[in-house]
């Protein structure tokens, strides 16, 4: 560590004094051995050569593996582990490709196309590559960022390019003329970080994957696809749900790995409520900086993130936002350049601390961080392990702290370390043939090429109904040699891949500065009228939030106080899909839509104490999507001894706790997912309590509890019944997205709701 001290001396001193107590769970991570191998005899001079002159003197095994299985023309997977050096095993038949293919008498050689789900990571890959320096290698990002004064010669001349999937869906593939002979020579096809690739996000990425194979086929071309990622389940089976063709996995990890302490943290309860995790992950940040220990500090939100990073700088008497300032925030939302200057003070050890949303996740090659925190439970293992993974990059051992939330999921980890150091990474959900995600798609490609029946395999065996549907609303028109785009615009403007369609940009009003930008969605409640926002330390208040310009105005100036967004949300079954039953009780999965608005915000003091209740007037937001939903019958609640006055506070509560627990059982985020109760829905007569995927057609969540039903439910009941607290708290029924401010909550009831439940269970 940068320190003298090693990890557990650190965590000990961390742990001493008026803090003893709150270290609930310590996990020691061995250190792994290395295991070896040779360069294979097919490499480009060149590239060996930079590589050996660089300090690589032999691959780990697992990178041989995956180079021999690219250059053979496999696709292939790389899951190993955070920092085992993934991108040799794509790199090196990558360039030996394009070192071959200059040696050709005509044509400009092989290329090869690498997609990042980030800007940061492609720029890093690519000061990766111009690093190797190796003569012939012209490497480019091309993205949103990339001046159009430089476009036409990267197309013409790069010969590696790093870009995004936005940037395929919008501007290649429609526009592939331009391209020709780029797609004409593509030999390789690198999809980094592809466990990012999930849910509708996933769903869309698959269908542009798939939009790229029949374009470069065109030209005649069939890239081979390595994919990399560090920590996902089951990588063969998503990465061939991903591009549509079988793909080898390569999973044994040969590198080396120094040890990890790893422990479980809980906040000091104060009045019932356990003290905010962001709060306590301020203070531990602080103190390590002020160790010398650079550290790393993951929170769930923007919001949390500057609240960190605000909150840790004051402990050490720094004024935010100021040059001289050894901890800053880092979040999704910033400029880009304000993230490229951030990576360089981190990589430089300018920073000492860094608070971040999960955009740091990623790979970026940031190096020699002693540790990480972890502010709340970042929605699933497999987040957890990736940001662990971000200390101990230089070769030292290191130490990772989860600080658990006020969170039911939070609670019964700490109760039960097993559920993560003796668990599986969780499968990845995605879903190509959601038809809501598939029919834009399908619409996009049939711009860039005419459809043909010999086409729609690759989509999957629902695309032919979809095409039937677009051409019956006159999206395609059909004609003897296949199906056409019949429309003046372009399909691709109509979607967008990570589920914002809109974004707003948060304008200060007295320069006419963009601070930054936020999908429409949450601007509803983030940025409304009357909102305080914060950005790098500094605090701003919304003046004026224009959904139709896509602005929101702001004033710098710190009221004193937090504003929260309140709203208020109604479902409607659809269709149910599947229904079981559990005795008395209907266990049901299927479409439903979801009706929200944002009605009201609070202005809250930083002890609590709620200053007023003011209205606003937004629009209605409207979601078609998937739902879990159980019903019972009034009568066996009252065997339960939950009177019909008491069942709305009851099935609230146990809605929110089942809401913090789904991660147990799906690969989501408590913000991936929502949730409604009613004691008696118009669909179904009966209470009904449904949680719903956050997109459009569906993300898999649901589906996913719906088929780990008692499981889910049970795990709930536990959390619940173990929290100390006597009438709920954020750790078990209270949740932080509550539109209703946690009005009304009945856990002592909840806890027999969901006991009925359980005990109805079929044998």
């Amino acid at each position: 560590m940068s320190s003298s001290a090693e990890p557990t001396a650190i965590l000990a001193a961390l742990a001493a004094g008026d803090r003893a107590g709150r270290l609930r769970h310590v996990e020691h991570i061995a250190a792994r051995p290395a295991q070896v191998s040779e360069w294979p005899d097919w490499i480009a001079p060149q590239v060996l050569s930079s590589l050996t002159g660089g300090g690589i003197a032999r691959p780990w095994s697992h990178q041989r593996e995956a180079m021999d299985l690219a250059h053979r023309g496999s696709h292939v997977v790389l899951s190993t582990g955070t920092a085992s050096g993934k991108s040799l095993g794509y790199l090196v038949p990558a360039l030996t490709a394009v070192l071959d293919g200059l040696e050709a008498p005509t044509g400009r050689g092989a290329t090869v196309l690498y997609v990042a789900p980030t800007k940061a990571l492609a720029a890093d890959q690519l000061a990766r590559i111009e690093a190797l320096a190796i003569p012939g290698v012209r490497a480019a990002t091309y993205d949103g960022d990339t001046p159009t004064d430089e476009r036409r010669w990267i197309r013409e001349h790069a010969n590696v390019i790093l870009t995004n999937p936005d940037l395929l869906h919008h501007s290649m593939l429609p526009g592939h003329q331009h391209w020709s002979p780029f797609l004409r020579a593509l030999r390789y096809v690198v999809i980094d970080e592809c466990h990012i690739y999930r849910g509708v996000f996933g769903s869309h990425v698959s269908s542009v994957l798939r939009r790229l194979r029949r374009v470069a086929g065109r030209y005649r071309s069939q890239p081979t696809f390595v994919l990399a990622s560090a920590t996902v389940s089951h990588p063969a089976a998503h990465a061939t749900s991903l591009i549509g063709m079988p793909v080898s996995p390569v999973e044994i990890d040969g590198s080396p790995r120094e040890a990890l302490t790893f422990a479980l943290w809980e906040p000091p309860t104060i009045d019932e409520s356990r003290r905010s995790a962001t709060t306590e992950a301020a203070e531990l940040l602080a103190e390590l900086v002020d160790r010398n220990v650079q550290t790393l500090a993951f929170a769930r939100s923007r919001a949390g993130v500057e609240a960190l990073a605000s909150s840790a700088r004051r402990r050490l008497g720094q004024v935010g936002g100021t040059p001289e300032a050894t901890i800053a925030a880092y979040r999704g939302g910033y400029l880009p350049q304000e993230r490229r200057e951030l990576e360089r003070a981190l990589r430089e050890g300018d920073l000492r601390g860094l608070a971040a949303t999960n955009a740091l996740e990623l790979g970026v090659d940031i190096s020699g961080l002693d540790a990480v925190l972890m502010a709340g439970w970042p929605g699933r293992r497999a987040n957890l392990w990736q940001q662990a993974g971000r200390a101990g990059r230089s070769g030292r051992e290191s130490l990772a702290v989860f600080v658990a939330a006020d969170d039911p999921l939070d609670t019964y980890l700490l109760d039960h370390p097993e559920a993560i150091f003796g668990a599986p990474i969780e499968s990845t959900v995605m879903d190509p043939s959601n038809p809501h995600v598939l029919a834009p798609h399908l619409a996009a490609a049939a711009h860039e090429l005419p459809l043909t029946e010999a086409d729609l395999p690759m989509f999957g065996t629902g695309a032919r109904g979809v095409v039937d549907l677009l051409v019956e609303r006159g999206i395609l028109r059909r004609r003897p040699t296949g199906w056409f785009w019949a429309r003046e615009d372009r399909p691709g403007d109509h979607v967008n891949l990570r589920g914002t369609t809109d974004v707003v940009s948060i304008v200060e009003r007295r320069s006419g500065r963009v601070l930054g930008t936020i999908d429409e969605a949450s601007a509803h409640a983030q940025v409304h009228t009357g909102a305080v926002h914060v950005h790098q330390g500094d605090t701003f208040v919304v003046t004026d939030l224009d959904l139709d310009h896509g602005a929101a105005t702001v004033v710098r100036g710190d009221p004193g106080w937090s504003t929260h967004a309140q709203s208020r949300s109604s479902f409607e079954i659809v269709s149910a899909r599947r229904v079981e039953q559990w005795g008395e009780i209907e266990v049901s999965f299927g479409t439903v839509r979801v009706t929200t608005q944002v009605t009201s915000f609070l202005r809250r003091l930083p002890s609590g104490e709620v200053l007023g209740t003011h209205p606003l007037d937004l629009p209605e937001r409207s979601l078609v999507t998937r739902g879990v939903w159980w019903t019972m019958p009034l009568d066996l609640l009252e065997e339960a001894g939950i009177e019909e006055a008491q069942v709305p506070g009851a099935a609230h509560a146990a809605e929110h706790a089942a809401i913090g627990m789904l991660p147990l059982v799906a690969t989501s985020d408590r913000w991936d997912v929502g949730g409604v109760s009613t004691d008696q829905h118009p669909d179904t007569g009966l209470p009904t309590i449904m949680v719903y995927d956050g997109y459009p057609g569906g993300a898999g969540f649901a589906e996913r509890a719906h088929g780990a039903f008692g499981e889910w439910i049970e795990a709930t009941r536990d959390a619940v019944a173990r929290c100390r607290c006597e009438r709920g708290c954020p750790s078990c029924v209270q949740s932080p997205k509550c539109g209703n401010g946690n009005e009304p909550l009945d856990k002592a009831r909840a806890i027999r709701l969901l006991d009925l439940v359980l005990m109805s269970r079929p044998a």
